[in-house]
């Protein structure tokens, strides 16, 4: 038999981990769940858990992704949409709600179905995150409910209205397994599309963000990127708009995806200081409300940004700009293998959003010899 090499060993040792992880949390929760056993478990070293996972919260998580990594992969696309976002909003609640858990479940196994979070987030960062991984669900969904128009706030929140509900039913299940009937709460869903909400005008903010700076800098594009959204692998090469946000940023995708020029390629880098905890919540929820938009619209139907879960910060390294946080907010216009616009801080993919590629093009000349390949 052919000697495994280090990578493939390491691999190996964190699918045993994560089996064992899923039994013990499976069996005792997470409160009760503990370390120790879950190396009895994979017949592995204490240490050789805390290799591979920072500690019971990361590892926690990181089943939870898989699970959803799982259900993505399982996902099979309709051949054409719901006609309606009624119908589309039933559709995708009574998908989500197959996860509630059943009256003979363990409390711990039944919180795995939930992929629930109760008990777990207690740093104030991750809370954080999980508000703005909330709204960028949203976002999401209320794409793929008007694939064809431009983003309405009124859609928006009821795409919101939709996720609280099925999260609140979510909460009383996990304390009163068979609580709440899934046909009802599938049809609440479907009558909130119907909710009179005023498209509200622009945020406040917006009249205050700088406008982007015009750039003429070589652009090193990162290749062998993951697309989340259509799980192929992408590069940054083409033209287009890349926002790279924090975990504790999501939300402000929303500006940029409504100031996005028609046919603008628009894509969203994910990054966190933390990839061991807040990185692995963002995997979850992001993939979690992809596997089921996949069941629910047909593959054209699907949002039209382009999502990266950047864990190792090659997005905004390429971009030039200090390792990024949780806070991180800047983006870039890109056009002919040149950056031709550059803002950072609050409204930065707004701004570069709303700015034509062609502004930067008008520009000739020579690439900005500080910013030549290969520099930083």
């Amino acid at each position: 038999m052919a000697r495994l090499t280090r990578a493939q060993q390491q691999e190996r040792t964190r699918a045993a981990v994560l089996a064992a992880a899923r039994e013990e949390f499976a069996e005792h929760g997470y409160a009760e769940a503990k370390v120790d056993r879950i190396a009895e478990r994979a017949e592995l070293t204490r240490g050789a858990v805390y290799s591979n996972f920072t500690g019971k919260r990361a590892l926690y998580l990181a089943v939870l992704a898989a699970a959803a990594e799982q259900a993505r992969t399982a996902a099979e696309p309709p051949l054409a949409s719901p006609g309606t976002a009624a119908q589309a909003l039933g559709a995708f609640a009574r998908i989500w709600l197959e996860r509630l858990p059943f009256a003979a479940d363990t409390p711990g196994s039944g919180h795995l179905r939930l992929r629930s979070l109760t008990g777990v987030l207690d740093t104030e960062p991750a809370r954080a995150a999980l508000a703005e991984l909330l709204r960028f669900e949203a976002l999401l969904l209320a794409q793929a409910l008007e694939p064809r128009t431009a983003l309405r706030t009124g859609t928006v929140r009821r795409a919101e209205l939709t996720l609280t509900l099925l999260h609140g039913a979510a909460g009383l299940a996990e304390n009163a397994p068979g609580a709440g009937d899934p046909f009802d709460l599938a049809r609440a869903a479907e009558h909130l599309a119907g909710l009179p909400l005023l498209d509200d005008a622009d945020a406040p903010h917006l009249p205050y963000v700088p406008p982007a700076r015009p750039a003429r800098d070589a652009w090193a594009a990162p290749r062998d990127l993951h697309d989340e959204i259509t799980g192929r692998r992408i590069g940054l090469d083409d033209d287009g708009v890349v926002v790279v946000l924090g975990a504790g940023r999501l939300s402000a995708a929303e500006d940029a995806m409504r100031s996005a020029r028609p046919g603008d390629r628009l894509t969203f880098a994910v990054v966190t200081d933390d990839p061991a905890e807040t990185g692995r919540l963002a995997r979850l929820r992001i993939i979690d409300l992809i596997a089921c938009l996949r069941r629910v619209f047909a593959p054209g139907d699907l949002p039209h940004p382009r999502v990266v879960l950047d864990e190792t910060g090659a997005v905004p390294a390429a971009i030039g700009c200090d390792p990024a946080d949780d806070s991180a907010e800047v983006a870039i216009r890109t056009h002919e293998g040149l950056i031709v616009a550059r803002a950072e801080g609050r409204g930065a993919g707004y701004a570069v959003a709303g700015r034509g590629a062609q502004e930067g093009g008008r520009q000739r000349g020579g690439v900005n010899p500080g910013r030549a390949a290969g520099e930083r």
